[in-house]
C-alpha cells in the first residue's frame, strides 16, 4: 500500500521522518500458554530479524511479562531468552493482562535506547522516537509485521490498529463463517485486538497508557489514545494469526468472544 503525501507532509510538519523510530519494544503477556507461546516468540523473532535487516539503526526488544504461570511457558519464555538477547522475561503474579500490558510497556520504556545527539533525528520528547508492538502469547505475527508498523509511524500515525484473524484448525466450520461474516479484512475496520496494537510511546504516555484491569484493556487504552488526540490508523496490512479457541484465559476475551459467536453451533 502506498502512503499518501499528505500523510507524509503531516509528519515532516510533526519533525518525523523516515528515521523517525529508533527503538522498538514489543510486549507480549503470558499466562499458562505452553500450547502457543514458542510459535508466538519464533514469529516474533522472524518480524524483529526482518526489521534489523531494513532498519538496521533500530534497536529492537521483546519484554515477555509471565504471569503467573503454573505450566511450561516460563521454561519455554526463558529458553527463548536465553538464545535470542532481544528477549527479556519479567516475572509477575498480577493475574491481570491489563496489569501485565502496563507492567511490561513500563519495563521496556525504561530500556528504551533514545538518540539525543542523532542529527537525523528532531529534537523534543524523546519518547515519541519509541514504538510499541502488542501482541498474544496465542497469536502469530507476519514476517512484516514491525516494519509494516514503522513505516505507518514514520507517515505521522501515532497508533496502528491491525487486523486478527482465528487459527481455522479445531473450530467448527459454522463458528469460522460466522466470523468471516463480521470481520471483513479491510482498511478502517472498526476492530480493537490487544494481539495487534502498536503506538509510539510518547502518545501511550500521554494517554495514561493501559489500566490495570482484567479484561478490555486494549479498548479502555485506544479510547483513552483517541480522546488524547492521536493519529489513529486501523489497517489490515498487518493482521496477525490468533488461537481460534473459546476457553481463553481472560475473563471476556477474545476467545470468550468467540463462545458467544458459536452459539448456538452444532
Amino acid at each position: 500500500m502506498t502512503l499518501s503525501a499528505s500523510l507524509g507532509d503531516e509528519a515532516e510538519s510533526r519533525g518525523l521522518g523516515q528515521r523517525s523510530i529508533q527503538h522498538m519494544a514489543v510486549v507480549i503477556p503470558v499466562h499458562n500458554e505452553e500450547q502457543h507461546l514458542k510459535h508466538a516468540l519464533a514469529a516474533v523473532g522472524r518480524a524483529a530479524d526482518l526489521l534489523e535487516s531494513e532498519r538496521p539503526d533500530v534497536e529492537v526488544q521483546v519484554v515477555v511479562v509471565v504471569d503467573s504461570c503454573t505450566d511450561a511457558s516460563p521454561s519455554i519464555a526463558a529458553a527463548t531468552a536465553e538464545a535470542d538477547p532481544r528477549f527479556h522475561i519479567l516475572p509477575v503474579s498480577f493475574g491481570s493482562v491489563g496489569k501485565s500490558r502496563r507492567a511490561g510497556v513500563n519495563a521496556a520504556l525504561e530500556n528504551a535506547r533514545t538518540p539525543p545527539h542523532d542529527d537525523n533525528v528532531a529534537a523534543g520528547d524523546p519518547m515519541q522516537w519509541v514504538w510499541v508492538a502488542n501482541t498474544d502469547a496465542d497469536s502469530s505475527v507476519p514476517g512484516h509485521w514491525l516494519v509494516r508498523q514503522l513505516e505507518l509511524a514514520a507517515s505521522g500515525r501515532d497508533v496502528v490498529l491491525g487486523t486478527v484473524h482465528p487459527d481455522p484448525h479445531g473450530m467448527h466450520h459454522e463458528l469460522v463463517a460466522r466470523w468471516h461474516a463480521r470481520h471483513a479484512p479491510t482498511e478502517d475496520h472498526p476492530h480493537v485486538y490487544g494481539a495487534n496494537l502498536g503506538v509510539r510511546a510518547s502518545s501511550y504516555l500521554a494517554a495514561g497508557g493501559f489500566p490495570g484491569v482484567d479484561f478490555d484493556e486494549d479498548r479502555a487504552m485506544v479510547e483513552r489514545l483517541r480522546a488524547s488526540g492521536a493519529d489513529i490508523v486501523a489497517t489490515d496490512t498487518t493482521r496477525v494469526l490468533t488461537s481460534g479457541r473459546t476457553a481463553g484465559r481472560a475473563p471476556k476475551g477474545f476467545a470468550a468472544y468467540l463462545l458467544a459467536l458459536a452459539q448456538p453451533c452444532p
